[in-house]
């Protein structure tokens, strides 16, 4: 009798869960149904119609913005279902306002947290009160003061760079994008763990093919709800991987943080980051990687972890070489598709450099690079290096005149937003002049957001145009480029980086 009524406890328990589940799941099902969409079915939503090639994959979001935000132009709001989790999907900049100048919609959500097994909580994913602390913490790092004391190492980059592309004047094609993502690799490394990998020459190639494809890796997860399920994954050959490559790159990040303490330790634990040792000798440090100035956060307060710097220096590592590798690839790609805007890059170029194409670039230098930076925002719009953000809303708010409920997921469409004839009236036609100061102005200020908004937004922006103008200016001093293919068959991948899928290939020649 008693294992009867334990029985009939556990199944009204079930059931009342179940049905607690079932109630909640046709409230947001009639909730979605408000926006346009996708055909989705329970349980698996519309991710039987996600296509496991990255190309198609993005082309079947662009398809849905068309056909269901921008068909709809007083909304511009899309709902999608991946599996049983309900996506609203928006590319208007009234909405995404919205959403990014609140100081309650903070939290970057689901999708997010499987970039956790690599970054851990780091000033990317970590959340409320966490988040907050880490953020005035770490702002000063990225002040310009210590920013301009990374242009010497864009500069030694860039000009490898130059040089390796240099030896391959005259062929027919040439792949570009390895090469500028080497270059990229070696400037984080070097900024944020004052460490020289040598990607350029072919060097720590384990460490290299490890931080290049993780980001494949977790997008193809995010995609499918069935991947979700750690257990699940790890049985898998790609969460295998996944885990192979976390522990490579921990390692290596590890490695470091270890070989610059057993230096401070050997200082006698004097503050001493501007310092190093070299050949049993104590030398001033040209300058100090994000990993030096992390540490002596971790000395001034000890509540800041040797865990926590690990996390940082591992965010930094994503956040900072793969969006500029792909924003510098897609520049050359314009550049090389627009010979009469290349030929005024290299008038403005001449104007500021003169004949001398060997000096490295200067903050002067980069600060009079008015229309070579009109050219990198106009390719930003174009291929925003990150081309979707996402928001778990921590409150109930309204977008395209409907209550969307706490706790859903809001994907933010730069490049959909980027894209809306509304603020860009011929979007898919390539203008620098878009963002002439006279043009910036008439625009509504969330129609462009390439580094995010609000107060979550990218903290290394300064970093990555600073880094993205010397690359550029070094190599189209010295070098021309011409596209191979057209805008249409360099087809981009829709994943956490929006990267070309089989490179660019380009003929490069030199500049008489």
């Amino acid at each position: 009798m008693a294992i009867g009524i334990g029985m009939m406890t556990v199944l009204i328990l079930f059931g009342s869960v179940f049905l607690f589940l079932f109630v909640r799941q046709m409230r947001l099902w009639r909730i979605m149904s408000n926006f346009p969409g996708p055909k989705a079915y329970p349980l698996v939503g519309s991710a039987y119609l996600f296509d496991r090639d990255p190309r198609e994959f993005f082309k079947m979001m662009q398809r849905w913005a068309v056909d269901f935000a921008f068909n709809n132009p007083d909304k511009k709001t899309m709902a999608v279902w991946v599996g049983p989790v309900p996506v609203i999907a928006t590319g208007s900049a009234q909405d995404i306002e919205t959403i990014l100048t609140s100081n309650k919609q903070l939290n970057k959500g689901l999708f997010y947290q499987m970039l956790t097994p690599w970054l851990g909580s780091g000033l990317l994913l970590s959340k409320g009160k966490k988040w907050q602390t880490r953020r005035k913490l770490l702002t000063p790092s990225f002040h310009f003061s210590v920013l301009a004391s990374f242009i010497d190492i864009f500069n030694e980059q860039a000009q490898i760079l130059t040089r390796k592309l240099s030896d391959v004047v005259g062929q027919k094609s040439v792949n570009i994008f390895p090469y500028v993502t080497c270059c990229t690799l070696d400037i984080i490394c070097a900024t944020a763990m004052g460490i020289k990998i040598g990607a350029q020459e072919g060097k720590n190639k384990e460490y290299v093919q490890a931080i290049i494809e993780m980001c494949d890796i977790i997008q193809d997860r995010q995609k499918y709800p069935w991947l979700w399920i750690d257990f699940i994954y790890n049985l898998l050959p790609k969460g295998k991987k996944h885990n192979r490559y976390v522990k490579i790159l921990h390692n290596m990040t590890r490695s470091v943080i270890e070989e610059r303490l057993k230096e401070k330790r050997q200082m006698n634990g004097t503050k001493d980051s501007d310092k190093v040792i070299e050949n049993g000798s104590v030398h001033k440090r040209k300058r100090m990687a994000f990993l030096d100035l992390l540490l002596d956060l971790h000395e001034e307060d000890g509540k800041f972890t040797i865990d926590d710097v690990r996390e940082e220096v591992d965010t930094f590592m994503f956040e900072g070489h793969d969006t500029t590798a792909a924003a510098v690839s897609w520049v050359l790609f314009m550049l090389g598709l627009h010979p009469k805007v290349q030929a005024k890059v290299h008038e403005e170029l001449d104007e500021v450099f003169g004949d001398d194409r060997e000096r490295n670039v200067t903050n002067d230098d980069i600060q009079k690079l008015q229309y070579l930076s009109c050219v990198i925002k106009e390719t930003l719009r174009c291929f925003p290096s990150v081309p979707l953000i996402g928001r778990q809303l921590e409150e109930s708010l309204t977008l395209s005149g409907h209550k969307v409920p706490k706790g859903t997921l809001v994907v933010i469409g730069l490049f959909m937003v980027h894209r809306d004839p509304d603020h860009y009236p011929d979007p898919d036609i390539f203008n620098p002049d878009n963002f002439l100061p006279e043009n910036v102005e008439k625009r509504h200020p969330f129609a462009f957001i390439p580094f995010s908004a609000g107060q979550r937004n990218c903290i290394g922006q300064k970093f990555a145009l600073m880094e993205e103008k010397v690359i550029l200016a070094t190599l189209l001093r010295k070098l021309k480029f011409r596209s191979l293919q057209s805008i249409d068959t360099v087809t981009p991948t829709g994943e956490i980086i929006l990267r070309p899928h089989n490179g660019i290939k380009m003929e490069i020649t030199l500049r008489e």
